[in-house]
Formats: C-alpha cells, sequence, structure tokens
C-alpha cells in the first residue's frame, strides 16, 4: 500500500456529520483539552475547553462551546442565523448549527466543519496548541457581498466533572480585541479578523441552559446553566474573509502569551501531525489510513507531568487521569510502533521513579494528591515494556539504568510486598489479593464489593511474572550479566501446567491450588507473553473456546455469554455499569493477545478478520481513536471513546498483521 496523501483525511456528510454520538477530541499535551460533537454541539459535562492546573490533573472547564450569530443580507431583510447548538432538553436545540450543516471532515483528526446560509459559506477549524491550555476557531468566510459575523461564547467555572446547577458567577472585562472572564479561574478570549471592521461589544451575560445527553445515558446529571455572552460583531466586505477566536484557560500550566499568529499556529500544528504519521508508517513498514490515524490518536494520550516531572499517558478522555497499569500496556502502540522513543524512555523513567515497594502507581490521583498503588499487574507490564522499549531502541545505557530498578521490583515480589503479593515459595508462582481490594485490570469496586476479586494466582498474571522474570534474565545477558532470577523463573514455569485441567486453562487458582474456571479473556493475555510455557494443542484448544466464546467484531466478551453470571448490558447509572464492567462487557484491548495466538498459529486471514471490526469503530464514537468497551449483548460502545491501551493495542494488532500480510505474499504461501 502506498502513504496515504497529504494529508489522511475522513469527510462527512450533513447527515452523519449532525450525529452527536460522532465526537472529537483535541489535547494540548498537559492534559487539558477540547471535547465536543463533531458538529460542534456539547454534549457532556465534558465538552468544551478543558484546561490543566497542575499538568496532567487539576483539571477545570472554562468555556462550554462559541457563540456564533451569522447575519446576511437577503431580498427579504437581513437574516440572523446561529451557527452553534446547544441542546436544551432532549431534541431540542437553540440555534441553527445542524440543519445549516452542509458537512464535516478531518485531516490528521483536525475538524472542520462546513456551513451555508443564503449562499454564504462558513468554514470552522479548530485546534489546540501545544502547551497552551487553549482552543482556537478558525473561520474562513466566502461570500459575495458584505456580511457580519458576530462571536463569544458559553462560559463556566467548575471542576471538569461538575456542573453548574445555576447561572456560574463570572466577570467579564472587555478591553478592545481582548476579553477576560473572570471566576475562580481566568479564561482570555482573544479575536482576530484581518481584514474586517471589528466593534466589540460590551458583554451582556445571560444565563443558558445546557443538556448533556452522554451523561444522561450514563445516569450522571445531565444538564448545567452557562453564561453566554456575544463579545464582537466582525463585518466583513464582499468576498468575505477570515477570523480568529481563542479561548484559553489561564493557570499556572498554561503559559500567559497570546496566540498572535493563529493561522501560523494551525499550520504548525497540522504539519507535527503529518510528521508523526509519516514516521509511524517509516517505522513500522505499514503504510496506510490505519497507522496514520491511529499515530496521531496515540499523540492525544502522550502527556508532561509537573509532579512528579516526566512522562505519563492519560488513560482516556473525558475522565481518567494517568494509571500505571494503562501506560505500560500502551506504551508499545503509543510510543514504539509511532517511533517515539525518547517518550517512551521518560515514560518507563517515570513510573520506575514513583515505584514503592515493588510496585508503580495504578494511578496518579486527578486532584494531584499523591497515588494509589493497588495494582498487582502495573509493574509487571513495566518490565515488559522495558525489554520491548531496549529491544525496539537498542538502548543498553537505558537498560544498564533501568536493570537495578527492575531487579529491586522484582526482589519486593520474591520477599512479598502489599496487598499480599508475594511469590508462592511452594511453586514460585505469584500469589496476590486481599480482602476489599481489586489488584488485577479487572478492578471494579462498588463500596465494599469488590466484583471480580480474582484472588490467589490469576493467569495472567503469572504470565506476567514470567516475562517479567525472562525480562530480568534477557537485559541482564544483553548487558554482560549474570541473571539474579533464573531459578525462580525456571520453578515457575515448571509448575504453570497446573492452570491446565480438564483440556483448559483455569481462569485463576486460588491459594489452594483450586481452579476458577471463569471463562474470560486472561487465557490468551497469558499465553501471549513470550515465556509462558504451554504446546501447540493447548493454544489451539484455547483459540477455539475464545473464538466460540468471547470473540466478538469488537474485542472479547470478560466473561462468557454462557456464564450465569454474564450481564450483556453496559449502561444506565454507575453502580449498574460497573456490575456489568467485567462480567461479559467487551473490552478491545485483549484482542490483540488473541491476534498474536493466531499469528501464532499461522492463521493471518483469521486474524486480520478479527479486527476489522474493531478498524471500521475508528469513525463510529470518538473519531479517529476506540472505545474503552462495548455493551456485551449490542455492541454499542461505552465507557471513554478515546482510550489509550485501546488505541495502541488496535495500532499494535494492524502492525502485527499487516507484516504477517507482507511475509506470506512474499512467500507466496496461502494465509
Amino acid at each position: 500500500m502506498t502513504a496515504p496523501s497529504w494529508p489522511a483525511a475522513a469527510t462527512f456528510g450533513p447527515l452523519t456529520a449532525r450525529n452527536p454520538d460522532l465526537e472529537v477530541l483535541l489535547t494540548d499535551g498537559l492534559g487539558g483539552f477540547a471535547l465536543s460533537s463533531l458538529a460542534g454541539v456539547p454534549t457532556r459535562c465534558y465538552s468544551g475547553l478543558v484546561v490543566s492546573a497542575l499538568p496532567p490533573v487539576q483539571r477545570h472547564t472554562h468555556f462550554v462551546s462559541p457563540r456564533e450569530v451569522l447575519r446576511v443580507a437577503t431580498r427579504s431583510g437581513v437574516r440572523e442565523v446561529a451557527l452553534h447548538a446547544l441542546e436544551l432538553a432532549p431534541g431540542v436545540f437553540e440555534g441553527q448549527g445542524l440543519e445549516t450543516l452542509s458537512g464535516a471532515s478531518l485531516f490528521d483528526l483536525l475538524p472542520e466543519r462546513e456551513q451555508v446560509v443564503a449562499g454564504v459559506r462558513v468554514r470552522r477549524r479548530s485546534f489546540s496548541p501545544r502547551g497552551s491550555g487553549a482552543v482556537v476557531f478558525l473561520y474562513d468566510i466566502i461570500s459575495r457581498d458584505p456580511v457580519n459575523l458576530s462571536l463569544g461564547g458559553y462560559f463556566v467555572d467548575r471542576d471538569m466533572h461538575a456542573v453548574h446547577r445555576r447561572a456560574p458567577d463570572l466577570t467579564f472585562t472587555q478591553t478592545g480585541r481582548v476579553v477576560s472572564v473572570q471566576g475562580e479561574r481566568l479564561t482570555r478570549v482573544t479575536v482576530r479578523a484581518p481584514g474586517a471592521v471589528i466593534d466589540a461589544l460590551t458583554p451582556q451575560p445571560t444565563p443558558q441552559r445546557v443538556y448533556y445527553r452522554h451523561d444522561a445515558a450514563r445516569g450522571e446529571p445531565d444538564h448545567e446553566f452557562t453564561l453566554g455572552a456575544a463579545l464582537w460583531e466582525l463585518n466583513f466586505p464582499a468576498g468575505g474573509g477570515r477570523a480568529a477566536l481563542v479561548v484559553q484557560g489561564l493557570s499556572p500550566a498554561a503559559s500567559a502569551a497570546e496566540v498572535t499568529d493563529p493561522w501560523a499556529a494551525y499550520t504548525q500544528e497540522a504539519a507535527r501531525r503529518r510528521e508523526l504519521a509519516e514516521r509511524a508508517m517509516l517505522v513500522t513498514g505499514v503504510r496506510d489510513d490505519l497507522v496514520a490515524t491511529l499515530a496521531v490518536a496515540a499523540d492525544a494520550y502522550l502527556v508532561r507531568r509537573a509532579q512528579p516531572q516526566g512522562g505519563s499517558v492519560i488513560a482516556g478522555y473525558p475522565w481518567f487521569a494517568d494509571w500505571g497499569r494503562d501506560a505500560m500496556i500502551a506504551l508499545t502502540g503509543l510510543t514504539l510502533l509511532t517511533g517515539r522513543h525518547a517518550e517512551a524512555r521518560e515514560l518507563l523513567a517515570t513510573f520506575l521513579h514513583s515505584a514503592r515497594r515493588g510496585l508503580i502507581p495504578n494511578n496518579f490521583r486527578d486532584d494531584g494528591a499523591g497515588a494509589g498503588y493497588n495494582t498487582v499487574d502495573g509493574a509487571l507490564w513495566l518490565a515488559v515494556a522495558l525489554e520491548r522499549y531496549v529491544g525496539a531502541t537498542g538502548d543498553l545505557a537505558f537498560a544498564r539504568e533501568a536493570l537495578p530498578h527492575l531487579r529491586d521490583l522484582l526482589g519486593w515480589h520474591v520477599r512479598g510486598t502489599d496487598h499480599g503479593v508475594r511469590m508462592d515459595e511452594r511453586d514460585s508462582l505469584l500469589l496476590a489479593g486481599e480482602a476489599g481490594v481489586q489488584l488485577t485490570w479487572m478492578d471494579v469496586k462498588i463500596e465494599d464489593w469488590v466484583v471480580t476479586p480474582r484472588h490467589g494466582k490469576p493467569i495472567e498474571i503469572q504470565g506476567l511474572w514470567l516475562a517479567a522474570l525472562g525480562a530480568e534474565g534477557r537485559l541482564s545477558a544483553a548487558l554482560g550479566e549474570a541473571p539474579q532470577f533464573a531459578g525462580p523463573l525456571a520453578r515457575a514455569q515448571a509448575t504453570f501446567p497446573a492452570f491446565w485441567q480438564s483440556g483448559a486453562y483455569a481462569d485463576a487458582l486460588d491459594a489452594q491450588g483450586q481452579p476458577d474456571r471463569s471463562l474470560r479473556p486472561n487465557v490468551p493475555l497469558a499465553l501471549a507473553l513470550p515465556d509462558t510455557p504451554t504446546t501447540p494443542a493447548q493454544v489451539a484448544a484455547t483459540v477455539a473456546v475464545t473464538e466460540a466464546e468471547l470473540l466478538t467484531p469488537v474485542g472479547l466478551h470478560t466473561l462468557s455469554p454462557l456464564d450465569a453470571r454474564y450481564r450483556g448490558n453496559y449502561g444506565g447509572p454507575q453502580v449498574l455499569r460497573d456490575a456489568a464492567y467485567h462480567q461479559g462487557t467487551v473490552w478491545p484491548w485483549p484482542l490483540t493477545a488473541f491476534v498474536e495466538l493466531l499469528l501464532s498459529q499461522g492463521e493471518v486471514r483469521r486474524a486480520r478478520a478479527a479486527l476489522t471490526g474493531l478498524m471500521g469503530h475508528v469513525w463510529e464514537a470518538g473519531l479517529g481513536h476506540v472505545s474503552e468497551v462495548f455493551s456485551g449483548d449490542e455492541l454499542r460502545p461505552g465507557g471513554c471513546p478515546f482510550q489509550a491501551w485501546s488505541v495502541a493495542e488496535l495500532l499494535r494488532a494492524h502492525v502485527l498483521v499487516s507484516q504477517a500480510e507482507a511475509q506470506v505474499a512474499a512467500a507466496g504461501q496461502p494465509s
């Protein structure tokens, strides 16, 4: 396949562009973001502009939507049309933003919206300059006659997870082309329109109710009150012109400098995204639109931390902060396959240096007050990611720096650390678990109820434990040093076959060796790792049962639909969502492990077929990205529409299959 033309593009007609389930995401690299539907309609309390005060956490919403009103002279008089659209109640809108749409496009995931009113065309592009805490809207107007555009916005000042039950207390200060909106935090709004006459208006903010349909579907507070205000009138001559609206949330994280040339900043951002896409295609050798798109999508999750300093990964937008387990699973796809080796190294360093008693943070708290260490798999995934990094880069200097940290981490696991995590001296497998704590990726807790506790010896934890021990040995050999954990590795590999009982692998063994025969995607996760001992017959049996009971077009069920505990609906209030989260809900990221097993058997066509639904999903919800989960029965996207490990693992799977396809084609063999 040849490289996509400049840039990778997706175009949507007017009907599709109105779909509120199609969302676009812009990020600033600090944890801040701008989110809306493709048409620009706010659909969540997270819509608008969110700015991080302590990157990438302590995030606050400053702004919900632009206020855009076009005035056009017609034979019957002046026609006034609001180009924005705010949903006030289900299906009831303020503004004509939807009916005036002629379509929308994404260019390397930068959104463009086009509207037509009485022959006047208005194109709106938006982007978020790196490190700015800002969102910029660029307007291009084509008109035969003079035309007027009023610009302003709908403003809030709150924690991003909250809503205003009444109009916020904000003060507007107009100083020509700059308006300051002061609440507890400050928002600065700037307009530029070369060639147009700009009339500054005295702000007269009025309350505006906004309904959030996606929050309503999740059983969350579904409306709030904003303050809306027209701030400027732009008068364009015949032929039209261009304008820029810059909305910046000022915080310690955001530069106070004005975006002096918004058009140059857009050109710079577009070029940066194209370079990300080209680099990924060069690194992987797979030159297609999916690699280009996912490489640009991957950029959204890579962020800079202030405390502790370093690189990190936002697990998902709009509501997650940075999570250790997610970061380590996603590292390969987000950084190594995209050629971002410096970010990979920095990301590993962040979590190595944040380790405590052999565990890495499960998550850094969103308020910036420390981290939680309730994960058994995060540190083990770090070992896997570290070996992959060294293998991809040959960076033995970093390997030498990191190896003592890895050995310390493994030593804690051997001796025993928090939450009952310790090596079982009887078989050298890894025990984990204590009452009331969730430690694996199936980690939901509802008050005192741990829905899937999996205490004892979960199978994917054993696969990760073996891989971490093996990584220490291989890194030691690469550095000319003797491995320090060869004994535990050999004993654990010798006892791992205890999971194979009655022709299938158990999902877990309890501390007494009794099996949990739940059919979940954890067996493929374990078998796809490099040091898990198995046989071709056992892999074939695992592939067969996974394909028969867990495989869907978009991922793997977390519990077989034939299990009495299966919950096929993921939706509604949080307690219902959490109860179904790992009890049948479909997750995309484990699908890559299943694909790896298929490829290990030479089943390249089946591997590609397993990915086709998820590849199509890239344009179904969070545009250019992959959702966190899908409901088990309807396969409706749920959770975060933008999820780091979902994006990363689809990219990894697609590259693996593409490379296998190329090898088959070169050999002239059937797949």
